[in-house]
């Protein structure tokens, strides 16, 4: 922590095991997390070395078997899936290669439910938002009617809707062109600097040399930072 402030994320000794027969695969093995505001932090690997599996328990999404995950100093483990969901809306803006968007709204609608699911409606904002990720034009568009990248910053203006304490993104410019990938890392960077703290899963150098800091996990294990 910084001073008395509590960090936005802080994991703390995750382990997480999967079992299928008798066989138990150890997928997180005692990693430890932080990301502090204004900090892009990338989560490199090779597959199968716990980088999505650590994304979820951060997200609240999977419950680790041992250790703790804090988000913005409240603890995010250990609490009912009403809870942890409350907590997900109002603080944690997720990008996930599986779309955040839902399918029978638009794009302004979808980014105009992530705040209400936050108690937080404010339509002038909803404009903005899409607008902000170069989709203005496009605000009235179902999600099948978008193209990869437009999914892709759709998918973003959710993720960014409420200001979120914490952005999750796993590989947030895996399926995309040049020159979209870097508008998406130019909007993270710009969360990143309004405050949020940034941990994106990738597999890019690219998308890595463009963080502040890098966290390499084998195995379950971090193994370079």
């Amino acid at each position: 922590m910084d001073g008395m402030t509590p960090l936005p994320l802080e994991a703390r000794d995750l382990y997480r095991f999967f079992h299928v027969g008798d066989d138990e695969t150890l997928a997180l093995r005692g990693v430890s997390l932080s990301a502090r505001g204004g900090e892009i932090v990338a989560v490199t690997g090779p597959s199968g070395s716990g980088k999505s599996t650590l994304l979820n328990c951060l997200a609240g999404l999977d419950e680790p078997d041992g250790g703790t995950v804090r988000i913005a100093g409240q603890p995010l483990s250990r609490r009912p899936e009403p809870e942890r969901a409350r907590l997900r809306a109002g603080s944690i803006g997720m990008l996930f290669q599986s779309t955040n968007l839902v399918q029978h709204l638009d794009v302004s609608a979808n980014v105009a439910l992530a705040q209400r699911l936050a108690g937080n409606a404010t339509p002038a904002s909803v404009d903005e938002l899409v607008a902000s990720v170069g989709l203005g034009l496009r605000a009235h568009a179902l999600p099948s009617e978008l193209s990869g990248g437009e999914s892709a910053r759709a998918g973003l203006a959710v993720a960014l809707a409420n200001g979120p304490a914490v952005v999750l993104a796993d590989e947030p410019t895996g399926e995309l062109d040049r020159g979209t990938a870097a508008h998406v890392l130019d909007l993270l960077r710009a969360r990143a600097d309004a405050g949020s703290a940034v941990v994106l899963v990738t597999h890019s150098p690219q998308v890595a040399a463009a963080a502040d800091r890098t966290v390499q996990l084998h195995d379950g294990k971090v193994v370079a930072e």
